[in-house]
């Protein structure tokens, strides 16, 4: 049966749901939907499409992938292309990224000018799109000249094949040298860094945001949930059997979920019930507390989980004895 998009979809997101990135004319929504995962050869092309339909329905209008992302690399893009026959591409923000090995050979890795632009050509034709709104270095390189990889995000909005630049995992000072490099030789201005940031991640606090804030660059966070250990999934044990922690494939390893970090979760959980939130609810919340951050970035592979993200913005405020309390649980050794 063919999707039709909610008619009220802007009517029922809160009023502050999309915020400018940065010093630009773009806005975002709060929650934007990543496929990282759940979106490869092994998925499923009806659970793939309920989750960007509902995403969508819900007022999620940006969708970030990677020429990477699967598995294998490549494949969330050509998936995404079936669904989005049936959104409506000039209500969407979408995004992809390359930086990440894509094969073998010297050309399918880190940020030659060579890579960037023939893999932006490559995510193009696997979505069937003329263009991507934001297109990002997805990590640094330590080889290649800055100025070729910047000079490579210079030319892909020239050519207009992306709206936007941005770079991802760069340092706080990698962050400089960019907004710098990209002064000198007037290259099209940086307008979104994607980062790592969490209650459990914050280095990005003092390391990075003065810097984007500094050069008028939005933020989007990836890991917000800290790959599901900022929610209810691992509050008792054994590890639940659909986790990623007991995933092998996956990042999260099951070692890395402690007992101190059991711990801590117990508190937080406490602590977003006393809020009248989910622990997840209240982790997203936290995060987005930060002015300098315009959206924060979810997965899910299941619809109910982005129907209990995107409630975030009914309750986001944290009081400073709140935020003095969180920051105690956090930090307790």
């Amino acid at each position: 049966m063919a999707y039709t998009p909610a008619i009220n979809r802007y009517n029922r997101v809160p009023r502050n749901w999309f915020r400018r990135c940065g010093k630009s004319g773009l806005l975002l929504p709060a929650v934007s939907f990543g496929l990282w995962h759940n979106f490869g050869n092994h998925a499923d092309d009806s659970e793939a499409e309920q989750l960007c339909f509902t995403a969508f329905d819900l007022g999620i209008t940006h969708f970030d992938l990677a020429n990477n992302y699967g598995p294998p690399p490549g494949s969330a893009e050509k998936r995404f292309r079936k669904i989005l026959k049936q959104l409506p591409r000039d209500e969407l923000i979408i995004s992809t990224k390359a930086g990440y090995g894509m094969g073998p050979g010297p050309y399918a890795d880190w940020g030659s000018r060579k890579y960037l632009l023939s893999s932006l050509d490559a995510s193009l034709k696997r979505m069937k799109v003329d263009y991507v709104d934001i297109f990002y270095h997805h990590r640094p390189d330590p080889q290649t000249p800055l100025d070729e990889t910047l000079g490579a995000l210079d030319t892909a909005v020239k050519q207009g094949k992306a709206l936007y630049a941005g770079i991802s995992n760069y340092t706080g000072e990698q962050t400089q040298q960019a907004v710098q490099a990209v002064e000198n030789k007037d290259y099209t201005r940086l307008l979104i860094h994607q980062v790592c940031y969490n209650m459990l991640s914050q280095g990005p606090q003092t390391d990075l945001f003065p810097h984007t804030e500094d050069a008028g660059m939005g933020v989007i966070c990836f890991c917000p949930l800290a790959q599901g250990l900022l929610t209810d999934r691992y509050l008792s044990e054994p590890l639940p059997k659909d986790s990623r922690a007991a995933d092998p494939k996956g990042f999260l390893k099951p070692d890395q979920v402690t007992t101190d970090l059991r711990r801590k979760i117990h508190q937080l959980n406490d602590h977003a019930r006393q809020r009248g939130q989910t622990l997840a609810e209240m982790a997203l919340a936290w995060a987005l507390n930060d002015k300098r951050v315009t959206s924060v970035l979810i997965g899910a592979s299941k619809v109910d989980q982005i129907k209990q993200n995107v409630k975030v913005l009914e309750n986001p405020q944290f009081s400073e004895d709140e935020l003095t309390k969180l920051n105690a649980i956090l930090t307790e050794s």
